[in-house]
């Protein structure tokens, strides 16, 4: 009796040993892979090598610069890549198919943004919404909609990525500002005082670049790397600064030195991805936060703080 030869065993990887890998590829390290993971890097080393022997080939070459990818390696890093966008793609189709407003929200903003518009209007959303659960990144670099780091984006922009889709608001205007003292002053006097800055992170935005043409540099003595902390210096009295009205007008003890200048002005932007548009804890929370903001265009844009939210 004859028997038939055992068919080769099936080589088979689950969706984390593609984490695994790529996690490794991206940190070029088993700590920094470990890290991302929230693993032991021990626990790395185990599932880097078990995914190898299982597939009979390197994935590393391990060398005093780390671990390099090998031919193999680079394949199953873009496969990697692939199911990832895949994987993300439909769990923001499945989001945006909820029909109750409830669960988990993501919305990210920047922190000058959270701390004198934001926040009473999230608070007013979850008195109105309180099956709804709020996670709010304050980040000052914009987070990806894609990738689903965030559902809702406000966003200060003249150019909204071409991948989302939203509503815009109005236009945040700013003028120049000084300790109180200071009012009835004009830019010719102001212009020969001492000014704070931006830092380097800011150097992007049009207040900044609009200081480096009008003020001259010596009489920058102080820069920081955020809005609120240039607010915070014109108010201890360091010097004059652009600050945006809807900031500059709630602080009592600073004074507008010019009316808003009109080329430092910028949309603001309410966004989400096209996949969550019909969501509707997306809908309803971008809705309100519409008429919640729309009640106070008169501050944001400059023309005088409109009525409490």
């Amino acid at each position: 009796m004859t028997t038939s030869p055992t068919a080769p065993s099936r080589v088979q990887t689950s969706w984390d040993d593609y984490r695994y890998v790529q996690a490794v590829a991206d940190a070029k390290s088993l700590v920094g892979a470990a890290e991302k993971l929230g693993v032991n890097h021990s626990t790395v080393f185990r599932r880097i090598n078990a995914v190898e022997e299982v597939l009979g080939t390197r994935l590393f070459e391990r060398g005093r610069q780390g671990y390099a990818l090998t031919a193999a390696g680079e394949e199953m890093v873009a496969l990697a890549g692939r199911m990832d966008g895949e994987i993300t793609s439909f769990e923001r189709r499945i989001a945006g198919r909820d029909i109750k407003p409830s669960g988990d929200l993501r919305v990210t903003t920047n922190d000058t943004l959270m701390v004198h518009l934001m926040t009473p209007v999230f608070a007013s959303f979850l008195k109105a919404c309180p099956d709804i659960r709020l996670d709010v990144v304050i980040a000052n670099a914009s987070l990806n909609l894609s990738k689903r780091d965030a559902d809702v984006a406000i966003r200060a922009t003249s150019a909204p990525p071409e991948t989302l889709v939203g509503r815009k608001i109005c236009v945040i205007a700013w003028a120049v500002y000084g300790q109180s003292p200071f009012a009835g002053r004009d830019m010719v006097d102001a212009l020969g005082g001492r000014w704070v800055g931006f830092g380097e992170n800011l150097a992007h935005i049009q207040p900044s670049r609009w200081m480096e043409r009008e003020v001259a540099v010596e009489r920058v003595v102080m820069r920081l790397n955020t809005v609120l902390g240039v607010a915070e210096a014109i108010e201890a009295g360091v010097g004059f600064a652009p600050l945006p009205c809807f900031i500059g007008d709630q602080i009592s003890s600073l004074a507008r030195i010019s009316e808003p200048l009109d080329e430092l002005s910028s949309p603001l932007w309410l966004l989400t991805h096209p996949d969550l548009k019909h969501s509707a804890r997306v809908r309803v929370f971008m809705d309100h936060a519409w008429d919640a903001l729309a009640r106070r265009r008169g501050l944001i844009e400059g023309k005088g703080i409109a009525a409490g939210l």
